[in-house]
């Protein structure tokens, strides 16, 4: 462990994953730091527990192909700096084909055990509810996309920029033994993974049309008035509001039947599958992919419970919908994420306007690594733009047009492009394109990790 530093400590508001992965980086740089986390005093509509870095949604990190996918990608790149996120999902990982699941009670807990068990944290069970005071010298805000009414007026005063606001919604589960597997059965599409890790239940057209048209039916939840201008993310809509998109788009997003074989008829392709994912590492509870949703609870209960084999389905949670918060990033933050107007303190998380839990720990991992550069008086180097931590960065700081800012997910669509190598020469296209950015992404950050070493900017390890 490094020497620790003298001087007073960093203050990280939010011990969700982005303030979680931001504390990490810094206690291994040998820097205090005292993490303020209001739950249990205070929950949000999303969390059931007190533990730091709760998840409400088991395949919160998805794909885990380092060459096929951005966001594959970018786990492999915080392995490589020592991310306390990765190594607790690592370690508390279930079955989920090409994915990373986990199961979220083992997560949690290896997370807030790690962290207080570091002779250099602090944590303070309090709410912080407005921007702190200058005796504050270095502050990451990590409130995440429930920041509470008061904090984020605070925020919205300094930086003079109206918060943005986007829907979230969290997908029903249902046990495993109330699912009819005379009519369901276990298989990935295409295969992949270990080739069983999800639980498929057919639809006919009929039966698939029949359901589209409850959904579109269905009663749902109504906005409040604060709600109604909010827009939802476009990566996580509810099912109902796809319904309401056509007929056929549930057919080639969550419910897309293509890799399936049903055994029960003679391995035949349905029109449609409802897939459930592994939700705890005992597998007694599943996840139904994709069904995040407005609706009604009793609602939920009674159409969910129409699918082929979930007739007899027992939920332990339902769906809900939630608003999330952020700034305009690219108005209000500098290059190291510091707000422009208070550069003692930093953003991190999905408050920047990041998309999802392991982009969210991604900027906390930046966040703790830019202010472990600057407390030991280092040049800040952020990673290569060809790098998924660079590019995610450069997206929320620098990149995406302010005016029409948006929550993004890390994509390969924010890579610079690859050379063609001279205008006579195509630019690869498709996988072969994905494989060679991953390639000069992995090339690149060796390179900047080990600047970051040589200049004394601390890897967690």
């Amino acid at each position: 462990m490094p020497e620790p530093c003298s001087g007073t400590a960093v203050h990280i508001i939010g011990g969700g994953l982005a303030g979680s992965e931001a504390a990490w980086q810094l206690v291994c740089a040998g820097i205090p730091v005292v993490l303020h986390e209001m739950r249990p005093l205070k929950s949000t509509p999303a969390h059931q527990t007190g533990q730091l870095a709760e998840l409400v949604c088991s395949n919160s990190f998805r794909s885990d192909d380092a060459e096929a996918s951005a966001i594959g990608l970018l786990h492999a790149e915080m392995r490589t700096l020592g991310s306390l996120v990765l190594q607790a999902a690592d370690a508390s990982r279930v079955p989920a084909g090409a994915a990373l699941a986990v199961d979220r009670g083992l997560f949690s807990t290896r997370i807030e055990e790690a962290l207080l068990n570091h002779p250099l944290l602090t944590l303070e069970r309090e709410e912080v509810s407005e921007l702190p005071p200058a005796a504050w010298p270095h502050v990451i805000l990590a409130t995440g996309p429930l920041t509470a009414p008061s904090l984020a007026a605070s925020l919205q005063a300094v930086t003079g920029e109206d918060a943005l606001a986007f829907f979230d919604a969290i997908a029903p589960i249902v046990t495993r033994d109330s699912i009819d597997f005379s009519i369901a059965w276990f298989q990935s599409r295409y295969d992949k993974g270990e080739g069983q890790d999800y639980i498929n239940c057919p639809l006919s057209r009929p039966q698939y049309e029949a359901f589209v048209e409850a959904l579109r039916a269905a009663d749902t939840v109504p906005f409040h008035d604060w709600e109604r201008d909010t827009p939802y993310f476009e990566g996580c809509l509810p099912i109902e509001v796809m319904a309401a998109r056509g007929l056929d788009t549930l057919a080639y997003g969550p419910m897309k039947p293509v890799g399936l074989r049903n055994p029960h008829d003679g391995g035949q392709r349905p029109h449609a599958v409802v897939q459930l994912r592994q939700d705890n590492a005992q597998g007694s509870l599943y996840n139904m992919v994709g069904f995040q949703t407005k609706m009604r609870h009793a609602e939920q209960a009674r159409l969910f419970r129409t699918i082929p084999g979930l007739a007899n389905a027992e939920f332990v949670r339902l769906g809900g919908i939630h608003r999330n918060t952020f700034v305009n990033s690219p108005r209000v933050l500098d290059s190291t994420l510091r707000l422009r107007a208070r550069p003692q303190v930093r953003l991190a998380g999905q408050i920047t306007g990041c998309e999802g839990y392991v982009e969210s720990a991604a900027i906390g991992l930046l966040a703790g690594l830019f202010t472990a550069a600057e407390i030991s008086g280092r040049a800040i180097l952020p990673p290569p733009a060809t790098t998924a931590l660079g590019a995610l960065l450069r997206h929320i700081v620098a990149d995406a047009v302010a005016d029409v800012f948006q929550p993004m997910n890390v994509n390969f669509g924010l890579f610079p492009p690859l050379s063609s190598g001279g205008a006579e020469k195509r630019a690869p296209a498709g996988k072969e394109r994905k494989r060679l950015l991953a390639a000069r992404a992995r090339a690149d950050l060796a390179i900047w990790s080990r600047g970051q070493i040589a200049g004394g900017t601390p890897v967690a390890g």
